[in-house]
């Protein structure tokens, strides 16, 4: 029998009603992902240095948090971000409860904004981010604000789709089993825990929520425990960031998910008990809409939670410590502690953790020096075996830095980190040449040994004297390097000039112990090479120091 006209056109209708879904979806999924990241991009180092800075006090905590998150638009992101930077070790795990807490309230932002109904004027957004992305390929900050804008046209663009779609699925019997699904509180939850987790993004899925509660997809109670699962799935992004980092790093994730855990329970008990009343409250604070209503309650539960779990914030730290206990292991040989295959890449901290890693190279490589000279007074072949075994742990590290910097380099990220990828890898380069100089040394070392041969008592005095000023410019630029601190920037341009002197004229010195046959011919030319090692072992310190600013050395010193 030939099929029914109605039911072709059926057919149609349904299709086109469920593409108007779907492209609004991944309108609203683009849109927020673009919103999101250029927000990171734009504000992303800035906001950084204010949660180092601002993260003591438990109170400022949560207010730094919830400003930080309501302007990136990403508690997943700002909880990755916690996380990496307590694997760091900027940031103690007795730090995190505040920020962690402020970071859930943020989010809600989010859902308060798309309870606008801007759909009418997204288009204007969509071209004021286009003509702003478009034309200011020479400003990158206009660059980025136009992201911004760019995609919060879209994400409102896809909220109008959806609302379109919404309340014309509705009339398809086909499609009515899918509302079923969270048919009550406990489905509901799951089901918000397991779409967030997927999806990681809690801001989109809660902006959705919103959407099916405006649209009177779904009832108000069961929206609310959809909600309340979103929340909860915000959690894993943090979860995932901490595997293989350090145990401090678990921690932190682990008080995330027992503080949104504690609260949902909370919640699950007042809306099962004096639910209906408090939705009618919301309901008439929020003008009767239905939408409005579900952003202000996402708010309020995150809010009230905190209000409540806040002063025992040190409970949810001493739990996270007994459900992750013991300290982190030994090291293994050759592997890298802060950036690696194993960890959720952040734009927002993945310059940080190779800065991280890069102080790390440069501290072995300057034990490696020390321990490499002290070989020429102590004769002990086991360090000299040290010396090469750490040679080599830190061309390791260069070659997996190195490769990473490349990756890095390919990816969006920030505008301040992505200038200083550039400097990074310079820096790289210059740890491992003082690497190669450690060996250098342990090489003369070993010579002198076979051949038992040794260097004057003042040639070993000027040559520990050097060592020192050494050392200490070495760590001074390390220092600037890593945190960014100008603090010895003047002192080390006047170690490096003094260095110079210094080899010069412990060159001079040996030349007349020569001479005056006070030193063995034989230990004349190791003698030379190590001190010339030792000057640019500094050069590369003073390299290492300016590699956080635009000014070579020299420019800043002729100011």
């Amino acid at each position: 029998m030939p099929v029914p006209v109605r039911h072709i056109f059926r057919k149609s209708e349904n299709m086109e009603i469920l593409m108007t879904l779907v492209g609004g979806l991944g309108f609203f999924l683009y849109g927020m992902k673009m919103m999101s990241e250029g927000l990171q991009k734009a504000a992303g180092p800035k906001m950084r240095s204010i949660l180092e800075m601002f993260t003591r006090n438990r109170v400022v905590g949560v207010l730094v948090g919830t400003f930080f998150t309501a302007l990136i638009q990403s508690s997943n992101a700002a909880t990755v971000m916690i996380v990496s930077f307590v694997n760091s070790g900027l940031m103690q795990l007795g730090q995190t409860a505040g920020i962690l807490m402020g970071a859930n309230i943020g989010g809600t932002v989010t859902g308060q904004l798309i309870a606008f109904d801007l759909a009418s004027i997204a288009p204007l957004f969509v071209m004021a981010g286009v003509l702003m992305v478009v034309f200011a390929n020479r400003h990158p900050s206009a660059g980025r604000l136009g992201e911004v804008i760019l995609g919060f046209g879209i994400l409102f663009v896809g909220i109008s789709w959806i609302s379109q779609g919404l309340v014309e699925i509705q009339q398809m019997p086909e499609a009515s089993w899918i509302f079923r699904i969270p048919a009550n509180p406990l489905t509901a939850f799951l089901t918000g825990w397991i779409v967030t987790g997927v999806l990681q993004s809690g801001s989109a899925t809660a902006g959705i929520v919103v959407l099916l509660a405006r649209e009177g997809v779904l009832d108000i109670q069961v929206c609310l425990f959809l909600m309340m699962g979103c929340n909860m799935g915000c959690t894993m992004s943090a979860v995932l960031a901490s595997i293989g980092r350090k145990k401090d790093a678990k921690r932190t994730a682990l008080v995330n998910v027992l503080f949104c855990a504690a609260g949902s329970l909370i919640w699950a008990v007042v809306f099962l008990t004096v639910g209906g009343p408090l939705t009618d409250l919301l309901m008439r604070i929020s003008g009767n809409e239905a939408g409005r209503m579900m952003a202000n309650a996402n708010t309020m539960i995150m809010a009230g939670q905190t209000i409540l779990l806040l002063p025992f914030s040190g409970w949810l730290v001493k739990a996270a410590g007994r459900l992750v206990p013991g300290k982190d292991g030994k090291e293994k040989e050759f592997q890298l502690e802060y950036i690696g295959g194993r960890s959720v890449f952040s734009p927002t901290t993945a310059v940080l953790q190779a800065v991280r890693e890069l102080e790390r190279m440069g501290s072995m490589a300057s034990t490696n020096l020390t321990r490499a000279m002290n070989t020429l007074a102590t004769r002990d072949r086991k360090d000299l075996e040290q010396v090469r075994q750490v040679e080599k742990h830190i061309d390791f590290l260069n070659q997996s830095i190195t490769h990473y910097l490349v990756n890095l380099n390919q990816s969006t990220l920030p505008i301040d980190d992505a200038k200083s990828i550039g400097g990074l890898f310079h820096v790289v380069n210059d740890i491992e040449r003082i690497g190669d100089y450690a060996v250098n040394v342990a090489n003369g070392s070993e010579i002198l040994m076979d051949r038992n041969l040794s260097f004057s008592r003042e040639g070993e005095r000027d040559l520990a004297h050097m060592l020192d000023m050494v050392i200490k410019i070495l760590t001074y630029s390390i220092q600037m390097f890593s945190q960014n601190d100008r603090q010895h920037m003047e002192e080390i341009l006047a170690l490096e000039e003094a260095i110079d002197r210094e080899e010069r004229v412990v060159q001079q010195r040996h030349v007349e112990r020569l001479t005056q046959n006070l030193c063995s011919p034989e230990t004349g030319m190791l003698f030379s090479d190590i001190v010339s090692g030792l000057e640019r072992v500094a050069d590369h310190a003073t390299n290492i120091a300016f590699s956080i600013l635009e000014e070579e050395p020299g420019e800043w010193a002729r100011r």
